[in-house]
Formats: C-alpha cells, sequence, structure tokens
C-alpha cells in the first residue's frame, strides 16, 4: 500500500509541516497590482495577438525610413568614383530622435536596473515627450523664420549661418527642458540628467537636420540600371512619396523593368512592386510602412492630450463636488455633443491640414471620458483615511490630487485609453479616406481612397491591404481594452470563474 502511494504521488511535489506553512515556506512571492494584472490580459491569446500586431505596427513606425526608402545605403559614382550614404544623410529630424529613442529605450526597460520598472517608464515617457515638443516648436520656429512674410535678410539667415540652427533649436530645447524638470518622474539628479541628456540629443539632431535637402529619387536607380553607379538598397527600394506616371496602378508583384523603359537595365525581378502602386505611382508597400507612424502617432498624442485634460479637470470635479462639480459637468456635456468628425472636416476646409493639427483637435475634444471616469473615483475617494490624513498633515491641493488620489482611481483611464486610441485611428482614416487628410503624408486610409478611381475600376489591392491594416489595429487596440477592463475589475474576474 505504501509503494503505491509513492508511486502515485507526483516526484515534484513535497511535503512540509504546519510550521513551515506558517513560515511561509513554499508560498509564492506576491505580485504588485499592475504585475498582476498584466499576468491575467497575457493569458488570453487574443490579448497576445492584439500586442503583437500593436508591436509590429510601433517598429515600423519607428524603423520605416531604414526599411522603405528610395535613398540607397551605399552609393558609388562609377566615373568619378564617389562614395556617399544617401539614406542616412537624407533621414530628417524626427527620424534620428526616434532611432535613437527606440535604440537606447528598449535596453532602459529591459536591463536589470536598480530603477523600478514604473519609474524608468515614466522617465521614458517624459523624455519622448520632451524631445517630441521640441521638435514641433523648433520646426514651427523654422517655418516661420523661412516664411516669404518674413524679410529676405532673415530668410537668409535663417538658411546660411552656421550658427543659427544650433541657437535656435538649443533656445527651444532650453525651454522645453525647463517644464520637463517639474515633473517629478525620479530623484532630481537622476531626472536632470536625463532631461539634459535628451535636450543635448534633440538639439544636435535639429541643428544637423536643420534644412531639408532638394534631392531627385529616381535618379540613383536610374543611374544604376544605366550602368554608370552601383548602390545598394533597403528591402523595400521605395519611398513613400516617390511616384512615376508610367507607373500608375500597377498590380502587385510588378516588375520596374517591365512597366518602365528607363529601367530596361534592371535585373528582372530585383525591383518589384510587391503590393502593387496606387493611382500615381507609388509604392503601396512603402506607404503602408510609413502609415504605421501617423496611425500610432494620431492615436497616442490625441489619446495623451485627452487623458491629460480629462484626468485635471474630473479630478477637481470629483474632488471638490458642488458647484465646481455642477459647472464643470456642463463643460463636459457640452463637449459631450461635439460631433468629432464634422469638427474634423470643417477644420481641414479652414485650418493647415496637418498631423499635429488633428491631433490637438481629436485630443480636445474626446477628453469627457477620461473627466467622467476620474470623476466617479474621485468621488470615492475623497472620504478615504489616506486622502483625510492628507488633507491634515497640509498638502498641498497638487500633491493631495496627483500624487495622492490618482493612483488609485487612474486604472479605468487608462483602459477608455485604449479604445480612445482605436477612436483616434478611425477619425485619422476615415478623414484621409474623405482626401482631408494630413498632406504630403502616407495614410491607410487615403490609399483605401484610391481603391475605385475616376475611371470607377476597382482596384483590389487598394482596398485590401489597408483595410486590412486599418481593421486589425482597430481591434488589437479594442481586444486589448478589454482584456485589461476583465483583468483589472475583481466583479468581471469572479464572473469569469
Amino acid at each position: 500500500m505504501a509503494a503505491v502511494d509513492s508511486a502515485a504521488t507526483p516526484s515534484n511535489t513535497r511535503t512540509i509541516s504546519g510550521i513551515d506553512a506558517m513560515r511561509g515556506v513554499g508560498a509564492k512571492s506576491p505580485q504588485g497590482f499592475w504585475a498582476d494584472a498584466w499576468s491575467r490580459v497575457l493569458r488570453r491569446r487574443g490579448a497576445v495577438l492584439a500586442i503583437t500586431w500593436i508591436g509590429v505596427i510601433a517598429f515600423f513606425a519607428v524603423f520605416s525610413p531604414l526599411v522603405a526608402n528610395g535613398h540607397p545605403i551605399w552609393f558609388k559614382r562609377l566615373d568619378t568614383g564617389e562614395v556617399s550614404w544617401p539614406l542616412f544623410a537624407n533621414l530628417s529630424a524626427t527620424d534620428l530622435c526616434l532611432l535613437l529613442g527606440a535604440l537606447l529605450g528598449v535596453p532602459w526597460m529591459l536591463l536589470p536596473l536598480k530603477l523600478k520598472r514604473s519609474t524608468r517608464l515614466g522617465m521614458l515617457v517624459v523624455a519622448g515627450v520632451q524631445s517630441g515638443l521640441t521638435i514641433v516648436l523648433a520646426y514651427g520656429l523654422n517655418e516661420w523664420f523661412t516664411s516669404p512674410e518674413r524679410a529676405l535678410e532673415t530668410r537668409q539667415l535663417a538658411r546660411t549661418a552656421a550658427w543659427f540652427p544650433w541657437a535656435a533649436a538649443g533656445g527651444v530645447a532650453a525651454v522645453i527642458a525647463l517644464a520637463a524638470s517639474i515633473v517629478p518622474t525620479s530623484s532630481l539628479r537622476l531626472r536632470f540628467a536625463a532631461i539634459l541628456l535628451v535636450a543635448a540629443t534633440t538639439t544636435a539632431c535639429l541643428a544637423e537636420r536643420w534644412t531639408t535637402p532638394l534631392v531627385d529619387v529616381d535618379r540613383y536607380a536610374e543611374l544604376e540600371a544605366a550602368g554608370k553607379a552601383e548602390a545598394i538598397f533597403t528591402v523595400v527600394p521605395w519611398s513613400a512619396v516617390q511616384g512615376r506616371t508610367a507607373l500608375n496602378l500597377k498590380p502587385p508583384m510588378t516588375e520596374l523593368g517591365a512597366v518602365d523603359a528607363a529601367f530596361k537595365g534592371t535585373v528582372p525581378g530585383e525591383r518589384r512592386f510587391l503590393l502593387g502602386t496606387d493611382n500615381v505611382g507609388r509604392d503601396v508597400l512603402a506607404q503602408m510602412l510609413h502609415a504605421c507612424r501617423l496611425s500610432i502617432s494620431i492615436g497616442l498624442v490625441s489619446t495623451g492630450i485627452a487623458v491629460l485634460l480629462g484626468v485635471t479637470i474630473g479630478s477637481l470635479m470629483g474632488y471638490f463636488g458642488g458647484k465646481i462639480d455642477l459647472v464643470l459637468f456642463r463643460v463636459v456635456e457640452i463637449f459631450m455633443a461635439i460631433p468629432v468628425l464634422f469638427l474634423l472636416i470643417v477644420a481641414a476646409g479652414v485650418l493647415p491640414r496637418n498631423t499635429y493639427i488633428m491631433m490637438v483637435i481629436i485630443g480636445c475634444v474626446t477628453w469627457t471620458g477620461a473627466a467622467r471616469f476620474t470623476r466617479a473615483e474621485f468621488l470615492k475617494l475623497r472620504n478615504q483615511d489616506f486622502v483625510q490624513s492628507a488633507r491634515a498633515t497640509g498638502l498641498p491641493l497638487r500633491s493631495i490630487l496627483f500624487r495622492h488620489m490618482l493612483p488609485n482611481g487612474v486604472t479605468p483611464v487608462l483602459v477608455d485609453a485604449s479604445f480612445a486610441i482605436a477612436a483616434a485611428i478611425t477619425f485619422e482614416a476615415t478623414l484621409s479616406f474623405l482626401g482631408l487628410g494630413p498632406e504630403g503624408q502616407a495614410s491607410w486610409g487615403q490609399l483605401l481612397s484610391s481603391a475605385t478611381g475616376a475611371t470607377g475600376l476597382f482596384n483590389w489591392w487598394l482596398a485590401i491591404f489597408p483595410g486590412v491594416a486599418i481593421f486589425l489595429t482597430v481591434l488589437s487596440y479594442n481586444v486589448l481594452g478589454e482584456a485589461l477592463r476583465d483583468a483589472i475589475d475583481p466583479k468581471l474576474r469572479k464572473a469569469a470563474h
């Protein structure tokens, strides 16, 4: 009988006494709230697939200039022997900052350091916002100085003076760095070191790419096809804005030499349009990859603005209540009544059609959900003991709201943010489909709109590929939001069991 029992007992089990159990022998180490929630999310196959797809989109959003680019990595003129690196010379300041951020940010989050990952993530988010605001304001300053309305001397100074790009970019970076230093992400010394590093790196990238070189992208391939040069291209040797009239509406897998006489010398099968071309002769695959950046940036930035506004207003409503809550909730109802899509259409006809205006409009109108969630949480938290203790000790209102109450009430807002990102991507795709999207940028919605051209013929590759990309991206954010909501809500967790 003892032999049977020993055989039936698994070999990996270990018997412990009651005293050992009381001491915690064999007990699993406890997880934090977010670690436990994230582990529950990863148990769902749909959520894992959604995270994988979002990761693919984020990868191409950062590395698309290195994957799809009409400028060769290496180029040599056979007649003069001149060697150049056109791809790296034509990367913009945004490209350089994104590449540096990805190459440094991933090890920063994955390496086993003494800092908590939440602290490192907060520092990384602040660094991204600091660098992005610096680039946007510096580009705006550059356009202001070089606009036709400015004096000729001012435009000439902005283009020719070697010190001007460094002074302009450095001044903008200093202002943004001063604002970023207020955010308490870590210790004072580490925070200032990170802020100075980001400011110096962004200033260097802006100063080196202050002016955009005017280069004919097609000449590289033409010289190579004519045997006058040697070149090494990227995986997809086309830029998103590179098009030729002879290449209009070519189906997938079309060879370049078979449809354009200028490239008859191209090796067969060497340069193909893997996903075909659109109605102006641009490669669909290159546009699909470059459009990942527009979709990701529209979703994250507009949702970030909405969350910032919503959390601030919602916290004031929930903490004070009474007349302040009544007045601010009327403001919330007014913004809830504004149709976002129609507002974007009107703005596209009145204001310049660029990405930043679209981000600001979406963010400044869609904050009502975050405000209502924050208000509800703060109404429950304002009478808790820890809030009363914070008041009794004389802490400032800013510290009570955002350091003590917000971490305990931000969970529903983060879940709602996932659905808000999906809605922002849908708004951008719809606006681009109507021909009112950002000018000069690749967009999935713009590709989708060209599926049926002026002739009325249906081009299936222009409908399937961008349509599937939009569908999977929006679906992934919705699935991830539902999984996160189920993981953090104890009522839904009990219902599942």
